[in-house]
């Protein structure tokens, strides 16, 4: 070989070698993209103490666990775990058909016997969810589960939407710290209202998820949670603080998603303190607060003023009176009831009207609106003591000294009257902390859970919910917005009505 050849072969060699390094470096970088994992942090409000399914939503608000059947964004009901339901005797009995091949996250198979055991201890450690469903027996065979329940209930699929009915294998033994669902993510570890790591769960009946890890924090401050996208500890803030709002519009890295809700904030009033057990006391607190004014102090203009329960576009929403709103109204409510006002002071029979509002952090925007009545009832000669608790559905439940409380609640998480009103205003109803007892009410709702047709199911309510504004059972003051904001690497984000699907399959990152 000649000299030139030779330095020819020598530089086609080092190129050759090069080329192959390059092609090896390439491969182990497109390697590490591919075995890369997929990771999210999501922070919100949504304070967790534990991870029962049948006791809290976080489960299937992480993806965790599912039920028989969901609703959608228009609010129409759908089916998840169960493919297809029916009844032939207007809901005494309904027979549920199970999907195949759903299998839970330990690999044990879902079928009728395992969804009968899961809804069997739903109603053993939930009385609400014992109350809403009315199951006298169940019985199950292969993938069909049949069941027949203490009165014809027509809407019963739409109960089992309720996270609480959240399908889980009853064999595991820490449901408290990690259930075991059917949905997308599976739980990694949990610390209560602290953190929640999860994993997808590979074999998931609809299809393997797009993410590999997730993680849930909580946070009440919403200042808080605002700093956390802000510095990139979280992907997507659940309620940053609402005043942040239009700053992190403006950002270019962020996305902010706002939407109406299905929920209410409310006064609920107890009638079990014996000022509020007159309606002119009820009807003076409930102009007392203007609500244009509600929704400008305390949540920034990101809420709509309340008719009454439900959202005025709702078919079975009552028509409620034009109301006069502010002191003078409040103090002439007040009059009606007995009092006077002297030296700045509503009087009867030499004692001041005054009483103890309730509240919580939950919701930053109820204690403003407590710090707002306390404010106006202040002018009408009304003393109020705000205290602020930690849970306030236990205070309530096990408390009779508080006289308001305010409240929020997802009305009609499943686009039906039904779940509110037996809630709120039958016995045994988780919200029933009211004490309030009116026969033409109660009758009302019970021929409403009775009818199936949806037409006269709506004239029902309507007519309930004449009652409950006739009589001031409670007063609904504003509908706040969901919002939500989160970086723009995120993908497949839905901010949901209901509030009950987050963390989902389809959720991903670029």
């Amino acid at each position: 070989m000649n000299k030139n050849k030779w330095k020819f072969s020598i530089i086609i060699g080092l190129l050759l070698c090069m080329l192959a390094a390059c092609s090896s470096t390439n491969s182990a970088t497109e390697s590490k993209e591919k075995n890369e994992e997929k990771s999210l942090t999501f922070l919100s409000n949504f304070l967790s103490d534990t991870l029962d399914p049948q006791l809290n939503y976080t489960p299937i608000r992480a993806g965790i666990t599912e039920t028989l059947v969901k609703t959608t964004e228009d609010l129409k009901v759908e089916p998840w775990l169960a493919k297809e339901w029916k009844t032939e005797d207007d809901g005494l009995t309904w027979t549920f058909t199970i999907r195949d091949g759903i299998t839970f996250q330990n690999g044990n198979k879902v079928d009728a016997e395992a969804v009968k055991a899961s809804l069997d201890r739903t109603i053993k450690v939930s009385e609400a969810m014992k109350s809403a469903l009315k199951i006298k027996e169940m019985k199950a065979e292969g993938q069909t589960l049949t069941i027949t329940t203490e009165e014809p209930s027509p809407t019963l699929p739409t109960e089992l939407v309720h996270p609480n009915t959240s399908i889980i294998d009853v064999t595991e033994a820490d449901i408290e710290k990690k259930p075991v669902g059917t949905g997308p993510f599976a739980v990694v570890s949990s610390s209560p209202n602290s953190k929640l790591e999860l994993k997808k769960y590979k074999n998931y009946w609809d299809g393997e998820p797009k993410l590999d890890k997730v993680t849930l924090t909580f946070n009440e401050d919403a200042n808080a949670r605002t700093a956390a996208l802000q510095s990139g500890e979280a992907d997507i803030v659940y309620r940053p603080a609402v005043e942040s709002l239009e700053t992190l519009k403006a950002d270019q890295s962020m996305i902010v998603d706002v939407v109406p809700s299905l929920r209410t904030q409310m006064l609920l009033y107890n009638a079990a303190v014996e000022a509020f057990k007159d309606q002119n006391v009820r009807k003076a607190f409930d102009v007392l607060l203007d609500r244009k004014e509600v929704v400008d102090y305390t949540l920034a203009g990101q809420a709509t003023i309340a008719e009454g329960p439900f959202l005025t576009d709702f078919p079975f929403a009552a028509e409620t009176p034009k109301k006069k709103f502010g002191t003078e109204a409040a103090k002439a409510y007040l009059e009606k009831a007995g009092y006077e006002i002297k030296n700045g002071k509503a009087v009867k029979e030499g004692k001041q009207l005054s009483f103890k509002l309730i509240t919580y952090s939950f919701r930053p925007e109820l204690p403003l609106m407590a710090q707002l009545l306390q404010s106006e009832a202040k002018k009408i000669g009304v003393k109020v003591d705000i205290q602020q608790v930690e849970n306030i559905d236990e205070y309530m439940a096990a408390h009779d000294d508080w006289a308001i409380a305010t409240y929020s609640l997802v009305t009609a998480p499943r686009g039906d009257s039904g779940y509110f009103l037996n809630s709120v205003y039958m016995d045994g109803g988780a919200f029933n902390v009211g004490h309030f007892e009116n026969e033409e009410l109660t009758n009302k709702i019970s021929e409403l859970n009775r009818t199936v047709e949806e037409a006269k199911r709506s004239e029902l309510a309507k007519d309930a919910g004449e009652v409950i504004e006739r009589e001031t059972l409670h007063s609904s003051i504003v509908h706040p917005n969901n919002f939500v904001a989160y970086k723009d690497h995120v993908k497949n984000w839905i901010t949901s009505k209901s509030e009950y699907y987050v963390i989902t399959k389809d959720l991903d990152v670029k």
